[in-house]
């Protein structure tokens, strides 16, 4: 068909017309499809198709809400959130709890956002949509750092060590089609530096990593009221503090960070985009969620936990394996320091060095005992780790977060001023204090034990100041873990192995002697003997050289023949 034909020229206009027309329809359709409602308040499951973009829709939006702030939650997939359909730099957000804050215009009574993921694939979450007045402060209004003019998010890192979150300053409320107020200009009461920050944990179930018990959790922690409720308050801070925190990292268990924004005068208050790790990752196919308990690791804490019981019951009686153990720990966890600062060795390798030093420190102070004999150098050795243990657990507590121990240098003296005066008690009664520590350190190695094959907060008793030692900038992290169920089991496992086994060896060891003796200096004290004692029968015996070179004089010397003899005649 020739198109050039001057009569058939409205023809193709037509069918041109008849083209753009099905193309209008089906992307309305593809949009219709696509088009997400939402409900203020309301949480809204959404799935985004392989590259499909959803738009999500609020509308009879009330009169008095000023601004709305969208979150959009997946279990550990990015999604990009926008104001528009193409997403902009300074207009959009990836990350797997993302958030915009749209302001109103006098009559506007219907907002729009878009979502898709960043490589084109499918994925699923939740989101809603929370309404806010002109008295409630602003989240992220006076953001200076990051693309978004307002930026409500929470932005998260994480690495072994600690997890920090990093988050804008608000700015007090404003109606609609008002100006903002002034971020710098002053600082009285009448500006946004009378703003309080409280920032909130919530800890998900320990080891559940489903996306189920994320959701539901998300739920529990998305707005202020619910935060405030379920949450744990960590810390309060003013506007001229710094808006960037750090807390423990705690691989595979799940945590919720909110930061909620107040403003004293008005008596009001808005939540930022909550934020939620695992402090692992879901992608990764090396050290990721899926495999946080390595082999090496199991059976490095389960023949470790296994001594621990065996010194929890008995470590007093067999005391040259008591002190085994406790100079492997002690060599240990000093050559591990040592080693993971200043090498970049694999785990499994530094773990393996670890375990041959730890055999090489306990048959040192077995060997330092059965040489000199001195007990009480060893008991406060012994003494030492229990206060070590003793400190680690104070630390622990929220004394931890105390803000003049965030301070390195106040940590460490307090921390050994409390390990050192343990020891102290040994000198008076150092039976006493060698059965507590067996009991109490024991206990603890059957804890650790378990926390190879599933996860309890205990761990982190000693962990934390392990992290401090390698990490120079753990100092300012928060500390706090949470205690659930599976923990105070192994409170309760830890307090009865551990008072079973001081009152099981003290009963034991009531009428023996309160320590063995040396073999080396009970075998000196019995040469001494024999030297001395001419009625010792032993007395009269050639010593062991003497008895080796006649031994040998005999097997190499030929005996000559005596002959025929006559008995002499009288």
């Amino acid at each position: 068909m020739d198109w050039t034909d001057p009569g058939k020229m409205p023809l193709k206009r037509g069918c041109l017309v008849v083209l753009l027309v099905l193309s209008w329809v089906s992307s309305l359709r593809a949009q219709d499809e696509n088009r997400v409602m939402f409900s203020l308040g309301t949480f809204q499951n959404v799935s985004v198709p392989v590259n499909g973009t959803v738009h999500a829709v609020v509308s009879r939006i009330p009169a008095d809400v000023s601004f709305l702030t969208l979150q959009f939650h997946t279990h550990h997939r990015n999604v990009t959130l926008s104001y528009t359909p193409i997403p902009l730099y300074g207009s959009s957000v990836t990350a797997a709890d993302a958030g915009l804050l749209s302001t109103l215009t006098l009559s506007q009574t219907t907002v729009s956002w878009f979502l898709k993921t960043p490589d084109g694939s499918s994925a699923a979450g939740v989101g809603v949509i929370l309404p806010y007045t002109s008295a409630d402060p602003v989240p992220g209004a006076c953001n200076q750092e990051f693309p978004l003019e307002i930026d409500p998010n929470i932005y998260l890192q994480y690495n072994l060590f600690e997890t920090t979150i990093t988050f804008a300053p608000a700015n007090i409320g404003y109606g609609r089609g008002e100006s903002p107020p002034a971020c710098d200009v002053d600082t009285d009461s009448s500006t946004r530096w009378r703003l309080v920050y409280e920032l909130y944990q919530y800890f998900l179930p320990e080891g559940d990593l489903s996306e189920q018990s994320l959701i539901s959790s998300l739920e529990r922690a998305a707005n202020v009221q619910n935060m405030q409720d379920n949450g744990r308050k960590v810390v309060s801070l003013s506007s001229h503090d710094r808006t960037q925190f750090s807390f423990s990292s705690l691989p595979g268990q799940g945590v919720i960070f909110s930061v909620i924004v107040r403003d004293p005068v008005l008596n009001t208050s808005a939540s930022y985009i909550p934020v939620h790790t695992y402090a692992c990752s879901f992608n990764s196919t090396l050290d990721g969620c899926s495999d946080l308990g390595r082999v090496s690791s199991k059976v490095f804490f389960t023949v470790m936990g296994l001594a621990g019981l065996f010194v929890c019951f008995v470590g007093h009686r067999f005391f040259k394996c008591e002190l085994f153990c406790m100079g492997f720990c002690f060599m240990a966890f000093i050559f591990f320091v040592l080693i993971t600062t200043t090498t970049t060795l694999e785990y499994d390798i530094r773990l393996a060095l670890t375990a041959l030093m730890g055999v090489v420190g306990g048959v040192a102070m077995v060997m330092s005992w059965w040489r000199f004999g001195s007990v009480m150098a060893c008991v406060l050795v012994v003494g030492l780790i229990l206060g070590f243990l003793i400190s680690s657990i104070a630390f622990f507590t929220p004394l931890g977060d105390i803000p003049i121990f965030h301070n390195d240098v106040v940590f460490w003296v307090v921390f050994a001023c409390i390990m050192v005066f343990v020891p102290l008690f040994f000198i008076r009664w150092p039976r006493e204090g060698n059965i507590i520590t067996c009991g109490v350190v024991g206990g603890y190695a059957v804890v650790l034990a378990v926390n190879a094959y599933t996860y309890t907060s205990l761990s982190y008793i000693t962990l934390d100041v392990l992290k401090r030692l390698l990490n120079h900038n753990f100092s300012r992290a928060f500390i706090s873990v949470p205690l659930q169920d599976i923990d105070f089991i192994m409170i309760t496992v830890w307090v009865v192995l551990g008072v079973s086994g001081i009152v099981m060896q003290l009963y034991r060891e009531k009428s023996r002697p309160f320590f063995p003796p040396s073999p080396y200096v009970m075998w000196k004290q019995e040469r001494e003997r024999r030297k001395t004692n001419v009625l010792d029968p032993s007395h009269h015996k050639p010593s062991l050289s003497a008895r080796i070179l006649g031994r040998i004089r005999q097997l190499t010397q030929r005996t000559e023949p005596a002959g025929e003899t006559t008995p002499l005649l009288f």
